[in-house]
């Protein structure tokens, strides 16, 4: 219980930054009951207005997935809207990841898996965190059946440990060893922004894709701030720098490099082909139908909102874990995502309607799915305007000075 309210102190000052008088909205699985009761503790000792927890039951999605209505899939309720409206006016956010049965849903109709999300209310949220209205944080809760899927055995204490040095909680003062992070990962997003390239390439087994970037858009990494002032650490452990690509100008083949967890599903293998922007092509050995379930939400879907680095510098990647959750494997080694765009470092998008974002290239989409495409395997350069060629990434070693 120590360790669980020192994580949750680490989470509710560091990660979502609570402010005294805010309303903290929570989601997690209800395995995940100790943390978010912890988190509960720490957030009104932060001076929080309200604490308003969510649980959902992975069981009750299985039962929901086989048998709802194909339009109900993707459907949302009026009482879920509403509670992502609440946190879109200014609310605190914290999401608990961690699956405590990482294949629940492995043997379900996997284009039925990939659809069932409330996308209206995802929508709604997604906004607001790109609009930076929001400050907000994702944290993992270990469990036994996450620890098994990784060690092959439920040794939740080996788990609690890798977590534990991965969002250094470990340090003598976490706080301190988060604010040195942050600094150095604010560095790396200064030295991309200068090279003002055109595009990123990734090229290595299985892959050659390039990704055009929008012109302005700012590199982050290490933390945002919202429109109010509150900085926060969206993601811990956080070991990336990121930015929007544009929808239209992604071309090539790409190759996981990791698993991806989607929610029940594990894919394996996963294999994009892109052409004009799109992903025209979806393979997997396992779970590519829960992809597609995904990508077929809307008509975006199938487009890319965020290409992100990552060093051998990473403590998650140091670890030589892959955890089945995208919260960690995402930041242990390269990653892209398809679906929405994330806005953060682009200048004067915040009132603008769907179709103006996406005639800045920006993405719109009810879904956002990171995957792994890195690797010591992989190397990574910068595109100029001029076509010239700068090497970001070899082995693992970042090359920008």
């Amino acid at each position: 219980m120590e360790r669980i309210d020192r994580y949750a102190d680490l989470i509710v000052r560091v990660g979502a930054n609570v402010q005294p008088g805010q309303t903290l909205f929570v989601t997690a699985l209800v395995e995940h009951a100790p943390l978010a009761r912890a988190l509960s503790r720490a957030a009104y000792r932060a001076g929080a207005r309200l604490v308003d927890v969510r649980y959902a039951d992975n069981h009750l999605r299985r039962s929901f997935i086989e048998s709802a209505p194909e339009d109900e899939l993707s459907a949302t309720t009026p009482w879920l809207l509403a509670r992502a409206e609440a946190i879109a006016e200014g609310g605190a956010l914290i999401m608990i990841a961690g699956d405590p049965e990482p294949e629940l849903l492995a043997d379900l109709d996997q284009a039925r898996v990939g659809k069932a999300r409330p996308v209206e209310a995802m929508q709604v949220q997604l906004r607001a965190q790109n609009a930076r209205k929001v400050n907000w944080s994702i944290a993992a809760f270990p469990t036994a059946g996450q620890a098994a899927q990784v060690f092959g055995e439920p040794d939740l204490e080996r788990l609690w440990d890798a977590v534990a040095h991965s969002v250094r909680l470990e340090e003598s003062d976490p706080v301190e060893a988060w604010r040195q992070h942050v600094a150095r990962l604010r560095a790396r997003c200064e030295q991309l922004d200068g090279q003002s390239f055109d595009a990123i390439r990734f090229t290595g087994p299985g892959t050659d894709l390039t990704i055009g970037l929008i012109p302005g858009a700012r590199w982050s990494g290490g933390g945002l701030q919202t429109v109010d002032g509150i900085d926060h650490v969206p993601n811990l452990p956080t070991e990336e720098v990121f930015v929007c690509p544009d929808w239209r100008r992604t071309e090539g083949r790409v190759r996981s490099t990791r698993p991806l967890q989607l929610g029940g599903t594990i894919v394996h293998d996963l294999e994009l082909r892109f052409e004009q922007g799109e992903a025209v092509e979806v393979t997997a050995s396992a779970g590519a139908e829960a992809v597609r379930g995904q990508m077929a939400i809307d008509d975006f879907g199938k487009r890319l909102g965020e290409v992100a680095l990552v060093d051998g510098e990473s403590r998650v990647g140091q670890t030589g874990i892959t955890f089945f959750d995208t919260l960690f494997d995402e930041n242990a080694t390269c990653h892209i995502a398809y679906g929405a765009g994330v806005t953060f470092g682009i200048d004067g998008v915040e009132d603008l309607e769907p179709d103006q974002l996406r005639e800045r290239g920006i993405n719109v989409s009810g879904v956002h799915t990171d995957f792994m495409i890195g690797g010591p395997e992989v190397a990574v350069d910068g595109i100029t305007s001029d076509g010239t060629a700068v090497p970001i990434l070899r082995e693992d070693v970042w090359q920008l000075t």
